[in-house]
């Protein structure tokens, strides 16, 4: 299905050079994403996770996001069927406007926006979804931890009943938790902005313990509902079935350093994992990142992941050999000297950082689920 590209000349106005340009760099990116939009069949669901970065608040000046840069976004959101968003700003206009581009099949559900600088002040998460192939099942809140399971320093791990909360021992960003179903797979999405303060010390100590705290809420609720479910059955004098199961999936930006690290020894606790398909290095370069994961604690015995995968942007827009394009937009940036370091760069470089207040500078990272189950269904049916 095709984003609402007819009203490119009216946005672009008397711009017949930016008209044309976003144009051709639209159908590159739409043939660079084909093998992806191929997988969106009516037995799946492609589900992503993304970070794009400050949208979009300008706070940094760095921006505001060019017009052609919303058509971009939203080609590689139109890829998907659902995708989780961080950093999204308290303005919600630009949100809309992206929203205008992907048309009337689209909605999105996001969450209020974040007080105090431990989670960036006015930043929000949100989801998208095609409603032609997701539907909210009406369920949505923010994650609060209950008393005994809230973050806490980590001075002294023999002590952990008398360690002290960190703040007001709460996530510096609110989990997010909306329930959905597609097909035959219900399920509730949680998502994250796990804090990440500094690359060493308390703050990374930090991290994990908000990532080990969420990890343990889930499974601890998705374990008593398991259990009422069996005793419901039972009570029932029926067979207790794993569909019935909530099953829980956990994607965003968890901040992980990398897949031996202990923040991701948090994440595949307690039960949950990391599909095989976006495990690891699986579909990871030399030198990206890892902060960005999908992981999931389902009780579906039919669920299963057939594939996974990373889109990367820069290879279709925002080139590296467009620079001289963009150049009386970066080069003012550079000029302003806004962080240390800014006036050293080279001009490639800091042409690289600008580009990530265009589109991002994480990548998105997305899994594909069967949700098909009839034939499973049936066949118990008649056996």
């Amino acid at each position: 299905m095709s984003n609402i590209y007819a009203g490119m000349r009216r946005t672009f106005g008397q711009d017949d050079e930016g008209l044309r340009r976003c144009a051709q760099r639209l159908v590159a990116l739409r043939a660079g994403l084909g093998e992806v939009r191929d997988l969106r069949t009516d037995d799946s669901l492609l589900l992503a996770t993304w970070n794009i970065r400050d949208f979009d608040n300008n706070k940094f000046k760095f921006g505001p996001r060019k017009k052609e840069s919303y058509y971009y976004l939203a080609e590689i959101i139109a890829s998907f069927d659902l995708v989780a968003i961080q950093e999204v700003s308290r303005d919600l206009g630009p949100l809309r406007d992206l929203m205008d581009i992907l048309g009337g099949g689209w909605d999105y559900i996001v969450t209020d926006a974040t007080e105090g600088s431990g989670g960036n002040s006015g930043e929000r998460m949100a989801y998208v979804f095609d409603t032609r192939k997701v539907f909210f099942r009406k369920i949505a809140g923010e994650v609060v931890l209950p008393d005994g399971q809230v973050i806490v320093s980590a001075d002294d791990a023999e002590l952990a009943p008398e360690r002290a909360p960190i703040g007001n021992g709460q996530f510096a960003r609110t989990p997010f938790l909306v329930a959905f179903q597609a097909g035959w797979f219900k399920f509730s999405l949680c998502t994250v902005h796990i804090y990440y303060g500094s690359e060493s010390g308390e703050d990374l100590a930090r991290r994990s313990e908000e990532i080990g705290r969420l990890v343990g809420f889930f499974a601890k609720r998705q374990d008593a509902e398991e259990r009422a479910d069996k005793k419901a059955a039972k009570a029932r004098g029926g067979r207790f079935a794993s569909a019935q199961t909530e099953n829980y999936i956990l994607l965003g930006d968890f901040n992980v350093v990398s897949p031996e690290h202990e923040t991701m020894s948090a994440l595949k606790a307690k039960g949950f994992e990391v599909p095989d398909a976006i495990d690891g290095a699986a579909v990871r370069r030399d030198g990206e990142h890892f902060y960005d994961q999908i992981a999931v604690r389902v009780k579906d015995d039919r669920f299963t992941v057939t594939g996974g995968g990373m889109i990367r942007p820069y290879e279709h827009v925002f080139r590296d050999e467009d620079a001289d394009i963009y150049e009386s937009d970066w080069r003012p940036v550079k000029e302003r000297n806004l962080e240390p370091g800014d006036v050293e760069a080279d001009d490639l470089s800091f042409y690289r950082k600008w580009r990530t207040w265009q589109i991002s500078d994480h990548r998105p990272l997305w899994v594909r689920i069967t949700t098909d189950f009839a034939d499973d269904y049936l066949t118990d049916l008649a056996t």
